[in-house]
């Protein structure tokens, strides 16, 4: 993590070498960069064949139409953008509670989360919460911190080839944790890397938690947001987690969770446009 100015600075380290959290410290999340140009959103015919081949549960799926809400499969022209490298973790989202008074995440005791828990993503944030901490951050750093829009997230993770899985088409356990890992919980930041990075090098893009994405949740093509009471809105959480199945892992699958949603499986990580 780069040292930024206004008291935002890289993490001290303990003799052993494992990062601890200063009071007196903010900490940035670090991030990659994705080069502009088109890609594939969506899951394409070719991908559903595939999964019918090799997976057992796609047959039901595609008998009760679960693929459609990812489909049609369209090729995208996306903008020149960073995005975290990892899901935002305990220990980065520590200092926004400590300086701001912001409520703490549930299973947090007090003010800070369990011994041991630094580098597992912060879950149970509502998107509300997301958005809140996004703020702080841009006003701590002068930086545009955000939410990464759904096609950023899916961009990031599948990389321009429309790949099933960060690493490919093909499902690896060994990649990435999901319930098939058999984990019962997050895992830290990177426990999988490099193997079940993306082709952008960012980690934990499938399983360990689902991430918030800015958008709403709408059929593919987007079109206008269907009128209704705001409380109906549910928007997209990405990446499927340690609690689910890989079938949700995929970087094509979506899902939708209500703003105020919290969960054990649920985290986010930050964007930041460059254009």
């Amino acid at each position: 993590m780069s040292p930024i100015p206004r008291n935002i600075s890289t993490p001290h380290s303990d003799k052993n070498g494992s990062p601890k959290h200063d009071h007196n410290v903010a900490y940035e999340p670090r991030m990659v960069q994705v080069p502009a140009g088109p890609f594939w959103m969506g899951s394409s015919e070719d991908h559903v064949m595939m999964l019918l081949e090799n997976e057992d549960w796609a047959h039901e799926w595609h008998e009760d139409g679960l693929f459609r809400i990812e489909q049609p499969c369209t090729q995208v022209m996306g903008k020149a953008f960073e995005i975290g490298k990892n899901p935002v973790t305990n220990l980065e989202y520590f200092s926004f509670v400590w300086k701001t008074g912001y409520r703490v995440p549930k299973g947090w005791v007090g003010f800070k989360f369990s011994e041991g828990m630094e580098l597992l993503p912060v879950v149970n944030v509502s998107k509300i919460d997301t958005e809140a901490y996004c703020a702080w951050l841009k006003e701590m750093t002068g930086k545009d911190y955000r939410l990464p829009t759904e096609g950023e997230w899916e961009r990031a993770a599948s990389g321009t080839d429309g790949r099933i899985y960060p690493w490919g088409d093909e499902f690896d356990p060994w990649r990435c944790n999901t319930k098939d890992s058999g984990k019962g919980g997050p895992t830290p930041i990177g426990s999988y890397s490099p193997a079940g990075d993306s082709p952008v090098g960012a980690v934990d893009m499938s399983g360990n938690v689902y991430e918030w994405t800015s958008d709403i949740l709408l059929p593919y093509p987007y079109g206008e947001v269907p009128p209704g009471p705001p409380k109906e809105t549910r928007y997209v959480v990405r990446g499927g987690a340690w609690y689910y199945s890989h079938r949700l892992a995929r970087c094509q699958s979506r899902e939708g969770q209500m703003a105020d949603h919290v969960s054990a499986a649920v985290g986010f990580r930050i964007a930041r446009s460059l254009e």
